[in-house]
């Protein structure tokens, strides 16, 4: 009894050690700020008042009377809605070419991918010049399109769109690697079934490619959903989230507030919103998709 209790001990000491290093990172750079952001949000910490004050659940009910936050919410879910849906259908189409192709079938993926390999700083200013009034590209050809000169970042009604672009420009190689991934375990002896009984090629993906990559579909979006919440970098170069607020996200926001306001106390309430929506979400997607998904 002895010896089998302490070779279990052993194992799982074992076990344990190999997990307690990123357990640890884990919890110091995960769960600690999590829980750190929870506590602030109940109380009021700014310029005015140095040392905490607690205030309940006034930072929460301060946030529905906030107009620019309101606005930064709502600017935070057209741009997940723009970017989310297209990106991953983008992805998909091009992991069905990147796995068909015979030739150059090596380029065509690095070609998909490659916007991936570039950093975010230096895909914004990439983009900053290609829409630089008079003489970036896509803003000369949205002035030759409206007839006038177009300024597509500095507009409120063509900023979003703009960054929307950009963003699916680089996230879309990045999907493809796991459609791809996810293509390629679909056993081969199907599509040929479906060949010799007279099944069409679009008839194939409808029915065998699309529900068997149906897992990589909601790892993806689950990805992507996240993305689009925490990827800020090219504001603070394109934007900097105007003009008035209209490119401003909810990240940037809560950024802004802590540095720039020193308002802790409504930047970790804004923090604890933003971490329940997207487990909400997430919650949403893994539950309302796992009846379609086929797993084998």
């Amino acid at each position: 009894m002895n010896a089998g209790w302490s070779e279990r001990l052993r194992r799982n000491g074992f076990g344990w050690g190999l997990v307690l290093p990123s357990l640890l990172f884990l919890c110091l750079f995960t769960y600690y700020p999590m829980f750190k952001s929870l506590w602030l949000s109940f109380y009021e910490k700014n310029l005015a008042t140095p040392e905490p004050l607690f205030v309940g659940f006034e930072n929460y009910a301060n946030l529905l009377h906030d107009p620019v936050f309101l606005k930064v919410f709502s600017n935070n879910i057209w741009f997940a809605l723009g970017t989310v849906p297209t990106s991953i259908v983008l992805a998909f189409l091009m992991a069905l070419f990147a796995d068909k192709a015979i030739k150059g079938r090596g380029l065509a993926r690095l070609s998909f991918f490659y916007p991936n390999m570039i950093p975010m700083i230096a895909v914004a200013n990439i983009w900053l010049f290609l829409y630089t009034p008079h003489f970036g590209l896509f803003a000369r050809l949205a002035s030759w399109i409206a007839d006038q000169p177009m300024n597509l970042l500095g507009t409120p009604d063509t900023v979003m769109g703009a960054l929307v672009i950009m963003m699916i420009w680089k996230e879309a190689g990045y999907f493809m690697i796991f459609y791809l991934a996810g293509m390629q375990q679909i056993p081969k002896d199907l599509y040929e079934a479906a060949a010799v009984s007279g099944v069409g090629t679009f008839t194939s993906i409808r029915r065998i490619t699309i529900p068997l990559t149906m897992p990589t579909t909601l790892f993806v979006a689950v990805v992507a959903i996240t993305n689009s919440f925490k990827l800020v970098d090219h504001l603070w170069i394109m934007t900097k989230g105007g003009p008035n607020n209209a490119s401003n996200l909810l990240l940037y926001y809560i950024y802004e507030s802590t540095f720039n306001f020193y308002d802790q106390g409504m930047a970790a309430s804004m923090t604890v919103v933003m971490i329940v929506l997207l487990l909400l979400i997430s919650s949403l997607q893994f539950f309302g998709w796992d009846r379609k998904i086929h797993y084998e």
